[in-house]
């Protein structure tokens, strides 16, 4: 596990890391490195490491926008010596690439399909450069991962920690923290494995005192709606209308999420932002980036409410992914309540996104605001 911890951190410094295939162990092994911070300079030492020429991994919504269909949820692009790492990156994320890449695709491997991993779970854009290590490099290259400048790990060991991460989830720390909407609130605080991600319990009123199905708000994080009162979303609208709702039905639990812009990190989230501003509505934003409809897990929330004891909850939802999450993880939702903005001018085009194309319960207000999270 420390091993895909650190590798993450190197990622999103802009360093390559090795990654090997657990299942053959005569396979050549891989360079993968970001997207972000990529040049000419550092795509050259790559292909110069590996003594191979490298490929473009992209998940299949953004080589739909290419023009490339693939029955897989992602593929390789081969990258030539006459590619610039400013074209690689517009064939990765930019709306309207200036020349598409007239190349065939290949399909990805298990050491592409876990650089995918590392780059989502970094919070990076989706897609990855890749490059197999030619025989004759490999000495070298074993001699960099023994002098600790170049991280090394298996896919099978890549594949566990998705797995597995939110069980070692840690309760760290706690204090009352008075709100407006309720004095008696206790702030649980919760970190993640890798030490990347923080998520809080926000505790309300007496659990003595709950009401048999514990009323719960799952909701995802969202600096620019919860903090700063951002017009695009109804966020922070959504979370102080539960915290108090939560206290009127007698107290329960709201998890607040590490989980920005539907899990795709702030970054991402900024650039969204611009293709929405292009015209694109909020799902269409993401699949431009690589992303899909929605990359939230909601496994370390139900490690939360199984370390607080809680298995029996009235969720404060518009979104029927959530309910179905609950309930595959054996959390038992007894009744759902709407929990909504306004809606205004500036997010009307999302709130209606989320109703058409993800389903979201929003007729109320849209014939009268959503769940962003």
């Amino acid at each position: 596990m420390r091993q895909v911890e650190r590798s993450i951190f190197d990622l999103r410094r802009g360093l390559p890391v090795l990654v090997r295939d657990a299942q053959d162990s005569t396979r050549s092994a891989t360079l993968i490195a970001p997207l972000e911070g990529m040049n000419d300079e550092a795509l050259a030492r790559l292909t110069e490491h590996a003594g191979n020429e490298c490929t473009l991994v992209l998940t299949k919504h953004r080589l739909e926008l290419l023009g490339i269909e693939v029955d897989d949820d992602a593929a390789c692009l081969p990258i030539t010596r006459d590619d610039s790492a400013a074209s690689v990156i517009d064939w990765a994320c930019a709306r309207h690439p200036a020349s598409g890449p007239n190349r065939a695709t290949r399909a990805v491997g298990p050491d592409e399909t876990a650089a995918l991993t590392l780059m989502r779970r970094g919070l990076l854009i989706p897609s990855a450069i890749t490059v197999p290590i030619a025989p004759e490099r490999m000495a070298a290259i074993e001699a960099r991962v023994e002098d600790g400048s170049l991280l090394s790990l298996n896919t099978g060991t890549i594949a566990d920690y998705e797995q597995t991460s939110p069980r070692f989830l840690r309760r760290i720390s706690a204090a009352d923290v008075p709100l407006a909407e309720s004095e008696q609130s206790r702030f649980v605080l919760f970190r993640e494995a890798d030490g990347m991600r923080e998520h809080i319990a926000i505790v309300i009123g007496d659990p003595e005192q709950w009401a048999d199905a514990v009323p719960v708000r799952l909701h995802s994080a969202c600096l620019t709606g919860d903090l700063f009162g951002s017009l695009r979303c109804d966020c922070g609208e959504q979370l102080r209308s539960s915290v108090a709702k939560i206290a009127e039905n007698g107290g329960g639990v709201l998890l607040y999420l590490a989980q920005e812009g539907r899990g795709i990190g702030l970054a991402n989230k900024l650039r969204a932002y611009t293709l929405q501003d292009e015209g694109l509505d909020t799902v269409d934003a993401d699949h431009v980036l690589g992303f899909g409809d929605d990359e939230r897990s909601y496994n370390v929330a139900l490690e939360m409410l199984a370390q607080l004891e809680i298995r029996r909850i009235e969720l404060l939802t518009n979104n029927p992914s959530k309910i179905e999450a609950m309930s595959r993880g054996g959390v038992t939702v007894v009744q759902r309540s709407g929990v909504y903005g306004r809606v205004t001018t500036q997010n009307h085009r999302y709130l209606t996104a989320k109703a058409t194309r993800a389903g979201h319960w929003l007729d109320h207000v849209l014939g009268t605001a959503a769940d962003n999270n």
